[in-house]
């Protein structure tokens, strides 16, 4: 007896297929296959020369230790906010919960402007911790972090906080009756559930940070060897239509962005089995 073909839940798999793959191919794949291109018209020994110089190589260091560092405190932050947020009831709480999205909607030279301005040594944060702790924040790398941080943060957030509303707080009252106090609670029942969200969360805002241009250009200063980040060499590059060298630091750039995602994908996947497996 013939076997009847199985019908698809979503008709036109084909037509669906073929339209999804075009847009991503026009989106994404195009777009990156050009910085390969353009790359080539380099020798290998000129692209080493021009992704090695001392200065693009600080930038890397710079661009990389300011977003992990920022990726942290956003890992910490973002935890606590959307603890708050599931967890209790408080006036204004629809506010707080729909202003953590702000930075996607506000456009980042915006967002670059205020933070400077507030951050100076003549502004209103700035000023307090210049004139009693002697700490200068605009024009510094700890700058940098403040705008990363103001990035950053949605991506923790949103990535822990629906984790967390599927939490049966069932779990948490066994827990409790069966003697084990809130701290030993919150990390053997509820943490090891929400740490493949946080990995997630965390490992989209150091991608995000890493690329991040608009709201760093203004705060950072653009010392060079000092607050001078990846994008902005990027950028210097183009303005000298040096499109070569500018891709040779965007692939670079873009390489890196693709191992944290790619160590995001594995983290995961090894949480996730061993939370399982726990289960």
């Amino acid at each position: 007896m013939k076997k009847s073909k199985r019908k698809s839940v979503i008709p036109g798999f084909g037509i669906t297929f073929g339209i999804t793959m075009t847009i991503l191919s026009v989106v994404v794949l195009i777009p990156l296959c050009s910085l390969v291109i353009f790359s080539a018209q380099l020798s290998p020994a000129e692209f080493f020369h021009t992704i090695t110089t001392p200065r693009v190589l600080k930038s890397y260091w710079i661009s990389i230790g300011c977003s992990f560092v920022a990726s942290t405190v956003n890992a910490f932050m973002g935890l606590a906010l959307a603890w708050i947020l599931v967890r209790y009831e408080f006036p204004g709480k629809r506010f707080v919960d729909g202003i953590i999205e702000l930075p996607f909607a506000l456009p980042t030279a915006v967002a670059g402007i205020a933070l400077t301005h507030m951050t100076t040594t003549n502004g209103w944060i700035g000023k307090v911790f210049f004139d009693f702790f002697n700490i200068r924040i605009a024009y510094t790398p700890l700058g940098i972090i403040v705008a990363l941080v103001f990035i950053g943060i949605p991506f923790v957030v949103r990535s822990v906080q629906p984790v967390l509303e599927k939490i049966d707080v069932q779990y948490e009252e066994a827990a409790s009756i069966l003697g084990a106090s809130r701290r030993k609670t919150f990390w053997s029942v509820i943490f090891p559930e929400l740490l493949p969200a946080l990995i997630s969360g965390f490992s989209l805002a150091f991608a995000r940070c890493i690329g991040e241009y608009g709201s760093v250009v203004f705060i950072s200063g653009n010392i060079p060897y000092k607050t001078e980040i990846a994008p902005l060499m990027i950028m210097s590059q183009l303005q000298e239509y040096d499109y070569a060298s500018a891709t040779s630091i965007a692939l670079v750039m873009l390489a890196i962005a693709f191992v944290i995602l790619s160590v995001n994908a594995i983290l995961q996947s090894m949480v996730s089995k061993r939370v399982s497996g726990i289960a």
